[in-house]
């Protein structure tokens, strides 16, 4: 077990003989090698336990420890006010340096340097022997040690070392011993070597050692080996008792050195090292021979403890005699260093004082359970009883009567003072005596636990005291004589602050204990000097507990100053005034009288005044910068002095009260006191109790005195209030500034509550409401609420004394409201639970006591510049919606009910209550309302209509109702969705839906009719007016999608009323009548691709009712309902284009009709028309073929529009379902007199039918012309219409609204479980329609090829040669005649001229320029080579002439003359139906000599050209050339086959290869 360098105050004695006087000589080498260290010492009962630094005392033989021969001056003992800890007491009244007993308590004198051996005592634990004697030893030369050194030396070693011990007593004083040689320089052992021969050991001076030892005759021995062969014994296990050490010539007095040299020399000189090695073993030799005799006194101890612990049910057992036993060992223990071993020993004899004590009361025998103590202690009754006779003489009150004489005034000041000491009195002895009282006893075990936890704990005064020691020890060194080896150095090792904080642990359990033994001990002893009666014994309990507080006060005065350290840093005090002057008294503080004043170096920032708050205390804060305080055991110790600091203030107090002072507490007005009177206990046996005064109240007529009060600063706090509250301000200050360095949170706001309350009690009301702002806000938290109460009394007090209305109003009145109403919240909640017994009843305040506030809050307010805000649950609860709006009859507004309870006792008038409900996160829909006037709310229930005249249907939530009276504003607010704790009181119902009336003002967002593709789309907003005759009317339209521009400066009215005033996005009318319409169109760009756009339209209109605000965001697909595509293939003078018609949605659409509008340069021309719409589905498009001829006589200009446009007519099946459901419902419920819901229902109908509807049933419904309703019969319409009010006229009587709908639908739904789609027709019904442009691409040259043979061919049909009918048939092989026909036109060729153009060059071609030059193109005939054999020009180049009027319409179409003939020959090798070969036309650029010696282009035009192939998708019949065949059916052919017999060819016209 480690032991810390603290405990480095251990001491043993070792003694010294010195018959030669050499210990002079060897002091100098010995002294700076103590104390020792580092050593290892293994328990019997645990494991090895290290020693640091162990502390050795020299004495001489025949003297008491701390015997300073007479030679060597040393300093006077510095005096030592409490125990040092350093050695055991001596017996016969012989005191060490522990236990300095004072003069006044001090046993008889001791015979200092008495000769002889001491008489042993017989109980162990009293006696003190040294641990090792030490014999020193000056011979010269071989002839004097045979002569009369080993004389001298058998006879100390029989005289003073027992050869065997006779008895185990004897192991309780064993000590080992040792021989030192010390030789003087000069003489012949100094010319010796330590060891001769083999036994030299190996060194640094082995060679001069071989050398001299070589001139020694043989056999011969030096000194140190005689003295080893005498005395260390002949065994194996001998220990080695001798050592020697060589003085240097240097460290001799002249005096004394030898002047005569010896004759013989020997060549052998003592090196440096061997002087080191030689007191290095000698050093060790006293740690083995200590150790030693250390473990042989431990064992003995502990087995005879283990015997005497043992006989306790014996007869005769005694615990002081036992308590000595054990003591002994403990004290052992702290005189090797084990001090934390001794103080387990100490805790364990306390403990058992403490069995014993209870023991006896118990069976109420002493004797027989370890020995009766003293009833009382004689120092206590003397300082008592002389008080209390002079008090009973009437002189209480008279300090110099109760002076008591110089040697009383002595002994008093010792025990109060130093209150706790094992030095005070010869406790040991008192003990063993049995002559020692319950209070000694305790007092004298908590001192050694002090003083051995101040030693652990590296204490400054237990340091200090080393440290004088040392230096004590170390002046023995003869004057002149310089030290072989320097001092060591005193490091100033640091305290350990956890050992520290364990004695103020002890002391906070030690000071109440020994109070109640103290008062026991003097009452039963004190007898009065007279017989007054109750008068008299009021007296003595006066002086008691004068005598118990001064005693206790002085103890935990005593520990503070042991205790206090530099490394614990207190922050400066925060007694400090605003102004910045300290307060004057009479009074010092505590710590200029018991103990000096720490300053720490840490920067830790004084308590101030922190910054005013708008929103009322700050928030309750720990200790500042606390991180900073990291060492081990700070926090704890720091708590425990600041529990000393309360513990002193507490004493303090109660003396106090019994001269009416106090701290305050109990003056200040508390809140919600039940006013209950104190009650006394009576005892119910005693008859006499009744008839006989009692003690307390006598003690309360018996005026307070200061008699036995002894304790210096206790006496001065209690001669005036000043010098009181004083001294309660600084112990109060200490424990906060200690709780502060500890991070006690809650202990700080305490003693902040302490100073605060202690300020507002004298009136001191700036720094009173400095520290009520520092704490009130932590009782709150604690759940001290009507403490909290009370202090925010105080607090409001202070302000408006202090004339700080605007901290009146905010940081005390707000926060005393709140609190106030918080607790009547808390009472309506207990009073609404179920009571179960045995919990008690929690207090609330009185309403008396808050009464007027609030109307002073109202009052204040006025006179200050901002507004006082306070949340509105802090002073409200039970806040709800009462039941859904209500709507006005025929006027755009309405109105809500808002319940809330009023915790204020007091009763006001609101001038506004506003509340304000917002839709959905993201959107930006709100609406306030607003009380019609000033609305008086009462304590408890109260009910407030809020109405408005702004209307927009949808779901809200109410996220801010305001309360606003004189300058005072009771706010609350919420996040729109944030879910509700209506445990807390706050919003219950929060939810608003609000749905648009039928006949109510109206706008609706429409998408037009008529969509053109080559224009901007447009949107209509149409407004009705319904039931309102509006007066003046203005419409405000902006894009609510991002993205979408809103072109308002190409908006039309449409119709007769046009608006008076008009702007970017206002428009602006006059009066118009009820249910009129304006409608307002207006296109709109898009910059990205969207689905839906939506706008938002606000109308403000004034009718004879007043001003009303409707808004709506609508929203309308933008995406087209079709999609259309387009195939154009050109012929030589027209142009077929096939549209082919798609849905682009899953819903089929009717195509009612399509137009291809004609432009100034196309006509079209369509066929039949159907006779009924085209369904056109999702994956069944619908396809228009339509003719396009170019118009006779028209020439290409700019000016001209040659672009069509296709206009299709058509319907959505799933709007016609929509638009049927929405008609049907308005009609059915007029006539169910629910007209007034009739938009929302269809709103929230024709909602459901994308959803509920797939896409096979709106193809089913297009098929079948209806659909079914199944869909909406699944729905639970009773939730689909929340918070829906009743109608003022309504004939359902009190049926809620959303069940008569849910009805309706339901019957509704029953009676139509399918509805037919009526068809479409053009006349009635107003079709949507879209406009498509359509552009004919411009073509430079449309060819046309067609292949013609030359004679007529067989036809398939005919059967015989030369038929002209049916497809032509001939057989393989045949050798088929025929010409390439090739035409052109530049009729497609319409692009308009650019004169301004260049000549067209490879990279920028132009359409014009090919009519003003020779165009070139190549053909090429191309077949698959096993289907035809081609001959003839398969490919060749033809020249298309320039137009001679590049802008004129002569020369369009190609002329005979500019044809071509291409004769080719075509040869069929396989049957079947064979495609004509095909044809391939392009322009060439460049050229190239062909096999024919034709130019050939390479590179490709640039001019747009298109072929119409005349022969594609025509067919030749091919046939074999057999007419007849002649076959054998038997197996006779080759391979087993059939066998031809015969054949006959087919005779056909024209040449046939073969």
């Amino acid at each position: 077990m480690e032991q810390p360098s603290s405990s480095s105050s251990s001491k043993v004695t070792v003694e010294y003989h010195d018959p030669h006087d050499v210990y002079k000589l060897l002091a100098p080498g010995l002294i700076p090698r103590l104390p020792l260290r580092d050593l290892h010492w293994q328990s019997h009962n645990g494991p090895v336990r290290s020693i640091q630094t162990l502390h050795v005392e020299l004495v001489p033989a025949g003297s008491a420890p701390g015997f300073a021969p007479p030679s060597i001056t040393s300093p006077p003992p510095k005096p030592a006010d409490r125990d040092d800890g350093f050695q055991t007491a001596s017996l016969g009244g012989r005191p060490g340096s522990t236990d300095q007993i004072d003069s006044t308590a001090a046993a008889a004198p001791r015979a200092a340097g008495a000769a002889g051996k001491e008489r042993r005592h017989q109980i162990p634990g009293l006696r003190r022997t040294p641990y090792l004697k030490i014999l020193l030893v000056r011979c010269d030369d071989n002839e004097t040690y045979k002569a009369t050194t080993r004389a001298e030396i058998r006879e100390w070693i029989k005289t003073h070392t027992p050869s065997k011990p006779t008895s185990n007593a004897e192991n309780h004083d064993a000590f080992e011993w040792l021989i030192v040689h010390v030789v003087i320089p000069n003489t012949t052992a100094a010319t010796q070597p330590r060891l001769s021969g083999s036994k030299a050991p190996e060194s640094s001076s082995d060679a001069t050692t071989k050398t001299a030892t070589s001139r020694w005759r043989g056999g011969s021995s030096t000194l140190l080996e005689k003295l080893r062969s005498d005395f260390n014994g002949s065994s194996k296990s001998a220990v080695d008792r001798v050592r020697q050490i060589r003085i240097g010539i240097n460290d001799v007095p002249y005096d004394i050195l030898p002047r005569v040299v010896p004759a013989v020399p020997t060549g052998y000189h003592e090196t440096e090292q061997d002087s080191i090695n030689a007191w290095a073993d000698l050093i060790g030799k006293f740690k083995e021979l200590i150790l030693s005799c250390f473990d042989t006194r431990v064992s003995q101890y502990e087995d005879d403890i283990k015997e005497r612990d043992g006989q306790r049910a014996l007869p005769g057992w005694n615990f002081c005699t036992f308590f000595i036993l054990k003591e002994g060992l403990a004290r052992g223990f702290e005189s090797v260093g084990l001090v934390e071993d001794a103080l387990v020993g100490y805790d364990e004899l306390s403990v058992g004082l403490d069995a014993i004590i209870q023991e006896q009361a118990v069976t109420g025998n002493a004797e027989a359970h370890g020995g009766a103590l003293l009833s009382h202690t004689e120092e206590l009754k003397s300082i008592a009883q002389k008080v209390i006779d002079l008090a009973s003489r009437g002189n209480m009150d008279d300090e110099e009567a109760v002076d008591l004489q110089p040697g009383d005034k002595a002994l008093v000041d010792n025990f109060h003072n130093i209150p706790v000491s094992s030095s005070k009195k010869a406790y040991r002895e008192l003990i063993l005596a049995n002559n020692v009282s319950l209070f000694d006893f305790r007092c004298y075990i908590f001192a050694r636990q002090i003083s051995l936890l101040l030693r652990l704990g590296n204490a400054s005064s237990s340091r200090e005291e080393l440290l004088a020691k040392l230096k004590e020890q170390q002046e023995l060194v003869p004057r002149g004589v310089a030290p072989t080896t320097p001092m060591p150095s005193q490091t100033d090792e640091a305290e350990n602050l956890s050992h520290l904080a364990e004695i103020c642990r002890r002391t906070l359990e030690f000071v109440p204990a020994i109070s109640m033994v103290a008062r026991k001990d003097l009452l039963s002893s004190i007898v009065p000097t007279n017989d007054s009666g109750a008068l008299a014994d009021a007296i003595v309990v006066e002086i008691v507990d004068n005598v118990v507080a001064s005693f206790a006060f002085s103890v935990a005065q005593q520990i503070l100053a042991q205790t206090s350290t530099k490394a614990l840093p207190i922050p400066p005090s925060t007694l400090t005034v605003p102004d910045g002057h300290e307060p004057k008294a009479a009074i010092p503080e505590p710590k200029t009288m018991m103990h000096p004043a720490r300053n720490s170096s840490l920067n830790i920032r004084a308590g101030q005044r922190p910054p005013p708050s708008p929103i009322g205390f700050p928030p309750v804060r720990g200790p500042e910068d606390n991180t900073s305080f990291i060492k081990t055991g700070l926090e704890e110790l720091a708590a425990r002095r600041a529990e000393l600091y309360s513990l002193s203030r507490n004493i303090l107090e109660e003396c106090g009260k019994k001269r009416g002072w106090s701290g305050g507490w109990a003056a200040i007005p508390m809140v919600g006191e039940p006013g209950v009177a104190e009650m006394d206990d009576i005892s119910l046996d005693d008859d006499e109790s009744m008839s006989k005064p009692r003690v307390a109240d006598v003690a309360a007529g018996v005026q307070a005195s200061i008699a036995g009060l002894n304790n210096n600063l206790l006496r001065t706090a209690l001669n005036s209030t000043d010098d009181f509250y004083r001294l309660y301000e600084i112990l109060t200050d200490k424990a906060l500034r200690h709780y502060t360095v500890a991070s006690y949170d809650h202990s700080i706001q305490t003693c902040m509550a302490d100073l605060a309350i202690l300020k507002f009690h004298l009136g001191q009301y700036s720094e009173a409401s400095f520290f009520f702002y520092r704490t009130i806000p932590s009782f709150g938290d604690s759940g001290w609420s009507l403490l909290e109460l009370s202090m925010l009394l105080m607090y409001a007090k202070c302000l408006k004394e202090l004339r700080k209305l605007d901290d009146y109003v905010n940081k005390a009145l707000r926060q005393l409201l709140s609190k106030a109403a918080a607790a009547e919240k808390e009472r309506i909640r207990q009073k609404s639970l179920i009571g179960f017994g045995g919990k008690p009843k929690p207090q609330y305040p009185e309403s008396s006591s808050m009464s007027g506030l609030f109307t002073d809050l109202l009052n204040i307010s006025l006179s200050l510049d901002k507004e006082v805000r306070i949340p509105l649950t802090s002073l409200l609860c039970d806040v709800e919606l009462d039941g859904p709006p209500i709507y006005d009859h025929r006027q755009d507004s309405f109105s809500v009910y808002l319940r809330l309870h009023s915790l204020i006792v007091d009763t006001f008038e609101a001038k506004k209550i506003s509340l304000r409900i917002s839709g959905s996160a993201g959107s930006n829909k709100e609406i306030w309302l607003l009380s019609k006037g000033p609305v008086t709310i009462k304590p408890g229930k109260n009910k407030v209509q809020l109405q408005s005249s702004v209307m927009a249907a949808g779901s809200y939530e109410v996220d801010q109702i305001r309360l606003s009276s004189a300058n005072v504003l009771l706010h609350y607010e919420r996040d729109v969705g944030q879910l509700t704790d209506t445990a807390s009181g706050a919003l219950k119902h929060h939810k608003i839906n609000l749905y648009q009336r039928a006949g109510s003002l109206d706008a609706r967002l429409l998408s037009t009719k008529e969509v053109r593709l080559d224009r901007n789309n447009s949107l209509e907003l149409e407004v009705l007016s319904g039931w309102n005759n509006i007066t003046s009317c203005e419409v405000k339209i902006r894009s609510a999608t991002g993205g979408v521009r809103l072109l308002m400066s190409e908006a039309s009215v449409l119709g007769s009323l046009q608006p008076t005033k008009r702007s970017e996005g206002v428009f602006t009318f006059g009066a118009f009548p009820e249910n009129t319409s304006i409608k307002i169109k207006f296109p709109f760009t898009v910059e990205n691709d969207l689905v839906n756009v939506a706008v938002k339209a606000e109308v403000s209109y004034s009718t004879e009712q007043g001003d009303f605000t409707f808004s709506r965001t609508s929203s309308v697909p933008i995406t087209l309902a079709l999609g259309v595509n387009v195939q154009d293939v050109f012929k030589h003078d027209k142009l077929f284009s096939r549209f082919t018609v798609s849905s682009a949605s899953d819903s089929p659409l009717r195509l009612l009709k399509s137009e291809l509008l004609e432009s100034d340069m196309f006509e079209s021309q369509f066929g039949a028309p159907p006779s009924h719409p085209i369904l056109v589905f999702p994956k069944q498009p619908a396809s228009l073929l339509y003719r396009i001829r170019r118009k006779a006589g028209t020439r290409v200009t700019p000016k001209k529009n040659q672009t069509m446009h296709l206009r299709l007519y058509y319907s959505v099946v799933q709007e016609e379902i929509e638009q049927l459901l929405e008609k049907k419902l308005m009609e059915e419920m007029g006539q169910a007199e629910l007209q007034e819901y009739s938009a929302l229902v269809v709103s929230k109908v024709v909602s459901l039918v994308p959803g509920g509807l797939s896409g096979y049933d709106l193809e089913k419904a297009a098929l079948l012309g209806d659909f079914t309703t199944e869909f909406l019969a699944e729905v639970r319409w009773e939730k689909q219409f929340p918070g829906l009010g009743h109608l003022a006229d309504s004939a359902h009587g009190d049926i809620p609204p959303p069940v008569v709908i849910a009805s309706f639908l339901n019957d509704w739904l029953k009676q139509h479980p399918k509805l037919s789609l009526p068809n479409p027709d053009l006349s009635t019904a107003q079709p949507s329609t879209i406009v498509i442009p359509v552009d004919i691409p411009p073509i430079t040259i449309v060819h046309t090829a067609d292949i013609q043979f030359q004679q007529p061919l067989a036809s398939m049909d005919a059967g015989t040669a030369g038929s002209s009918v049916g497809y032509p048939t001939v057989c393989t092989n045949q050798v088929l005649p025929a010409t390439l026909h090739l035409k052109w036109t530049r009729v497609w060729d319409t692009a308009a001229p650019d004169t301004t153009r260049l000549a067209p060059t490879a990279k920028a071609p132009s359409h014009t320029g090919g009519r003003s030059e020779d165009l070139e193109f190549g053909y090429e005939i191309t077949a698959p080579p096993d289907t035809w054999l081609l001959g003839g020009r398969r490919k060749g180049h033809f020249v298309i002439p320039a137009m001679p009027d590049p802008d004129g319409e002569e020369s369009l179409t190609s002329t005979p003359d500019t044809e071509a003939d291409i004769p080719l020959l075509l040869i069929p090798l396989r049957e079947g139906w064979l495609p004509f070969p095909s044809v391939e036309i392009r322009e060439v650029k460049g050229g190239s000599t062909l096999e024919n010696g034709v130019g050939a282009g390479n590179g490709v035009g640039n001019h747009h050209c298109e072929m119409d192939y005349r022969n594609l998708g025509e067919t030749v019949h091919v046939i074999a050339d057999r007419a007849k065949v002649t076959l054998s059916l038997d197996a006779s052919g080759p391979g087993g086959g059939p066998l031809v017999l015969e054949s006959e060819r087919l005779v056909m016209e024209g040449r046939v290869v073969a």
